[in-house]
């Protein structure tokens, strides 16, 4: 029995789990083969790692989808085809070549690229669609959740450059995200006193494309937290609030899970 069977069965009496998808918050580099500058490609990894979100999406009720490579190896959320990727055109796509100021971090070969693409970009999509297709074969539906977190202010590549950005965000899709779960996210933090965006800074929830715009079934939505709610200014360490910011986080996750 695998682990994710294993966690099936626990909770065939209960209701249906929440898939966590956890794309960013790894720094891990699994080869360095392209890279010219590692100085360059670290401060990338500080500056666009989605910190802690392993640990601030905590709820016992979930399942985990985690990304165990860094976003600057191999973005899974990007498209894997450029020319559908608004991103590649900065340098920004599946794979990151250059830096968000535009500065070059590394050559991408066809080699490379095919290399990722079949050890590591499709394998992870697998596994998130692997996992959505059994919670609709056990429960009849599927509940995602992506997880992320954002820099208060933009980074130079980011199509919005608007300001103040605000507390909390939720990226959404009229197909794939209910619209209670919209109605109760505002809802939940504006009694909580915080700001929320919906669909901004970042837009959008992830889908496996086995089931996108096509199953209605699979639900998903966003939840983004900026990041100087949990960490130190100008550092990549917790600040105070952390234990607050996890517990208000759970908190969401459990309306959710409810709904």
């Amino acid at each position: 029995m695998t682990p994710v069977d294993r966690f099936h069965a626990d909770f065939k009496n209960n209701p249906q789990p929440l898939i966590l998808h956890i794309p960013h918050a790894s720094t891990h580099i699994p080869f360095y083969d392209g890279y010219v500058n590692l100085v360059s490609l670290q401060e990338q990894i500080d500056l666009l790692t989605d910190w802690y979100t392993d640990e601030l999406f905590n709820f016992d009720s979930s399942v985990s989808v985690l990304v165990p490579f860094s976003r600057v190896f191999c973005d899974v959320e990007r498209f894997d085809d450029d020319a559908e990727e608004i991103m590649s055109k900065v340098g920004m796509g599946m794979l990151y070549t250059h830096a968000d100021d535009g500065n070059i971090i590394r050559y991408a070969t066809d080699e490379i690229r095919n290399a990722i693409l079949e050890n590591f970009y499709h394998p992870h999509h697998q596994a998130l669609t692997n996992e959505v297709d059994q919670q609709l074969k056990l429960y009849g539906e599927a509940k995602i959740i992506d997880c992320h977190s954002f820099p208060n202010l933009p980074f130079t590549r980011d199509v919005n450059q608007a300001l103040p950005r605000p507390d909390f965000n939720i990226g959404i899709h009229h197909f794939h995200t209910p619209e209670k779960w919209i109605l109760e996210s505002k809802l939940f933090f504006e009694n909580n006193g915080y700001s929320l965006g919906i669909d901004w800074p970042y837009a959008g929830t992830i889908v496996p494309m086995k089931h996108f715009t096509i199953n209605k079934n699979v639900h998903s939505i966003m939840l983004e937290v900026n990041r100087d709610l949990y960490l130190k200014e100008n550092s990549f360490e917790k600040n105070k609030q952390f234990n607050l910011i996890q517990d208000l986080v759970s908190n969401w996750l459990n309306l959710i899970y409810a709904l």
